[in-house]
């Protein structure tokens, strides 16, 4: 059967690095005969009313399509798609837990996974202080430096390393009422972790990420990436990773911790692929849609 798809990016951050994404996803459907059409969440009409909803391109396409693949965070037009039918990659619920990093832990632990460990931080309707016994409290379970890690962003860019007692008051002003997680602070790891490619029940290849001028490995920070050799234990640990939040497929980033102990540091749901092809040669977009295809013909 040859399936048709959307790809789907966001239209307000449609650069080059997302387009292609979509483009080694349109490419690798190609391969296998699947008809795909990438879209801007902003060209795409989404209709609630209380007798039918409706999804639409602009301009109209009145048929829907077999699967939709979701290089975006657009939760409400991944579920009313879901509501219509379409099978989507990955599912709301997946891309939901993934983009809150507070509810990606919880999940993590729930299934038991190592994390650093982890407080949240209250729930807060204003932007202020915490009251300075808390802060006191978070300082005398975890020392100093701590990470403060905000439940949104992407990049590394609202993670914080805080060496002292000024800076944690400081960036918890800056946050304001912001979700946001205080963390213990992984030495072993500083500047390095793996990210570990996971399509379905497999981890398909997996990079070292190095950074000597940060704390984080982020190749956008400036780290590098190397191959990384997967083994037995790795695998198994990514794959738990992301069937805890569900997801077909996933990029998880682990950290090292003491004695060769792995910790889970972040599961992104739609993470790129092309730092990880021009790194492995490896191409997850292939796999991605072999994946969707025996997906669809269950």
């Amino acid at each position: 059967m040859n399936y048709t798809g959307w790809i789907i990016i966001n239209g307000s951050i449609a650069t080059d690095k997302f387009l292609d994404y979509a483009t080694m996803i349109e490419e690798a459907a190609a391969k296998q005969k699947m008809k795909t059409i990438c879209l801007k969440n902003d060209a795409v009409l989404t209709l609630l009313c209380p007798k039918n909803g409706t999804v639409s391109p602009i301009p109209n396409h009145n048929k829907l399509p077999d699967f939709a693949f979701f290089i975006d965070k657009d939760i409400y037009l991944a579920r009313q798609l879901e509501q219509l039918g379409v099978r989507v990659f990955n599912s709301s619920h997946a891309i939901e837990i993934s983009d809150d990093k507070i509810y990606t832990y919880q999940m993590l632990m729930r299934n038991q996974l190592p994390i650093p460990e982890t407080i949240i931080a209250p729930k807060k309707y204003h932007a202020g202080d915490l009251p300075s016994d808390y802060i006191q409290e978070i300082i005398d379970h975890f020392g100093f430096p701590l990470i403060v890690k905000e439940a949104y962003g992407s990049f590394g860019e609202q993670v914080h390393l805080i060496d002292n007692q000024q800076g944690l008051t400081n960036i918890i002003s800056n946050i304001g009422e912001r979700p946001f997680v205080f963390q213990r602070y992984i030495e072993e790891s500083r500047g390095r972790d793996i990210r570990v490619q996971v399509v379905g029940d497999k981890a398909i290849t997996a990079v070292e990420r190095q950074n000597d001028v940060d704390f984080r490995a982020n190749v956008t920070n400036g780290g590098k990436m190397l191959p990384f050799p997967l083994n037995e234990n790795t695998e198994k640990l990514a794959v738990a990773a992301a069937k805890a939040i569900g997801a077909d497929f996933a990029g998880v980033d682990l950290l090292f911790g003491r004695d060769s102990e792995l910790l889970i540091c972040e599961i992104n749901a739609n993470a790129h692929i092309r730092n990880l092809y021009e790194c492995t040669g490896v191409n997850a977009a292939d796999y991605m849609i072999t994946y969707i295809k025996k997906e669809l013909s269950r």
